[in-house]
């Protein structure tokens, strides 16, 4: 009986292979390439005073803006609810008497949120945004749940640098 099964190839001897990795070839590149950063000069930036350039596009603290009249913005269409990959947000809504739907609950829970900026992007009418603010911190996990009013505040407080930023980024939306 013959079988038709390929005869196995004997492997075949390199004699290069063979010395490279007999001396260490590729543990002496490796050496050398650190040899080479470890004495190039140090790019240091003393962190509070000095701070790196942040892209214009960088996604930080979320905010919610209002109206010039100093109405809020968001139409609680949750839209930003429903996107949102790690269920961070949660609305909650009412009707108001003139047939409009407000939010009565709009609240972030930072320990969750990935700042993938999805619900900036669904957002109907710019009430949600991330702005460029990178410095904040919770000593408890309940300090990083922020509520409806905490983020009206903080939109309040950086609303010309919002608009400047909103501006700046209209080209790419």
């Amino acid at each position: 009986m013959s079988t038709n099964a390929p005869a196995s190839k004997p492997a075949i001897f390199s004699l290069k292979d063979f010395l490279s990795s007999f001396m260490l070839l590729e543990l002496l590149k490796g050496l050398a390439l650190t040899g080479r950063a470890a004495f190039r000069r140090k790019v240091t930036l003393l962190y509070p005073e000095e701070k790196t350039p942040l892209s214009p596009r960088f996604r930080g603290l979320h905010a919610l803006r209002r109206y010039d009249n100093g109405e809020e913005r968001c139409i609680a269409c949750q839209l930003c609810e429903a996107i949102c990959p790690a269920l961070a947000i949660t609305i909650e809504s009412e009707m108001r008497a003139d047939g409009s739907r407000r939010t009565k609950r709009y609240d972030i829970d930072f320990t969750k949120c990935i700042f993938c900026g999805f619900c900036e992007e669904s957002c109907p009418v710019d009430a949600i945004v991330e702005t460029d603010i990178l410095e904040f911190h919770g000593e408890k996990r309940g300090d990083l749940y922020f509520t409806k009013d905490m983020l009206l505040a903080i939109g309040d407080r950086f609303e010309t640098e919002i608009a400047a930023n909103r501006v700046l980024d209209a080209k790419y939306r």
